[in-house]
């Protein structure tokens, strides 16, 4: 059942391909109103463009932001609470994997900053909103790449040696450690947080790489999932009124399934929440050279359909 969704107001981000898109357009159909994030302009017109087409509620809006810099995540949160008093679902869902390492304008390794620390920010800056929405979902989008992932505590920025995939197994698997503590510091709240496996999917998520990689993803395009099949668990976990109060868990394919032990480590998950906070605070405290505009001017501008 899906009525619980009509009316609700859903923000989405990664929103211009694949899964993100996929869940928009279809929490949109269901008579959601949805609030898209994107990081570029024109892509982000362009699918809010397609949502508006199929929405049956409250037109859909545009924020602009690149999640990768922690002064733009916190000025997307701005933007969105200065239009907004309710919040029902959040759906984390932007995400990439880089080939090489890249940072940030804070200083951070970029597949953490924006697979781990954007969701973690994001979240906490909405939470009030959220609380006071209640009922309301957050869900991540995670990976079942976290089964080879380990989180490097004494080396999370990959300082001493990078792979792209280990990278990104360590964001996916830290996806899941911060939505199990999440869980456990909302209970009472009526707000709950799940995290989920999409399957391989046939989407933008390789296009930030280069070599054998994005070769080996091209070849393998054929044989993944659709958008629309992938965003399946995440439309599931944030419209299916089987859910209500269900929270910590990790589903896929719109089921529970256990994540490895190293996911179920509720010592790391704590550990990682307090890291986390610890390098939020210092970007914010030291904001680096060169950082990106703030969302607050042309970054974050909201694009509202007539």
């Amino acid at each position: 059942m899906t009525d619980w969704i009509e009316g609700k107001v859903c923000l989405v981000t990664g929103a211009t391909q694949g899964i993100g898109l996929a869940s928009a357009r279809a929490l949109a159909q269901m008579g959601a109103q949805v609030v898209l994030v994107a990081r570029d302009e024109g892509r982000g017109q362009a699918a809010l463009d397609q949502v508006r087409t199929v929405a049956t509620g409250r037109p859909p809006e545009l924020l602009l932001a690149d999640l990768s810099s922690m002064a733009q995540v916190r000025a997307l949160a701005q933007a969105f609470r200065a239009r907004h008093d309710r919040l029902h679902v959040l759906l984390n869902n932007a995400g990439a994997i880089f080939t090489e390492r890249e940072t940030t304008a804070d200083g951070f390794e970029r597949t953490f900053a924006l697979d781990h620390l954007a969701y973690f920010l994001l979240t906490d800056l909405l939470k009030e909103v959220l609380v006071a929405s209640a009922p309301a979902r957050i869900i991540n989008v995670a990976s079942d790449a976290h089964l080879g992932g380990r989180l490097r505590f004494d080396d999370l920025m990959a300082e001493k040696g990078y792979s792209g995939m280990q990278a990104y197994m360590q964001a996916k698997l830290a996806n899941i450690l911060f939505t199990r503590e999440l869980a456990r510091r909302l209970e009472g709240t009526g707000v709950t947080a799940n995290a989920l496996h999409p399957g391989g999917v046939a989407s933008g998520f390789a296009k930030e790489t280069r070599g054998w990689f994005r070769w080996m993803w091209s070849l393998a395009t054929p044989f993944l999932l659709t958008p629309e099949k992938g965003a399946r668990t995440s439309i599931f976990l944030a419209s299916d009124e089987s859910v209500a109060g269900v929270s910590g868990k990790y589903f896929a394919k719109r089921k529970p399934r256990k994540p490895s032990s190293q996911a179920r480590n509720d010592e790391d998950a704590r550990r990682l929440w307090e890291r986390s906070e610890e390098l939020i605070a210092s970007a914010a405290q030291a904001p680096a050279a060169g950082a990106s505009p703030s969302p607050g001017t042309s970054a974050a501008r909201t694009e509202r359909s007539a």
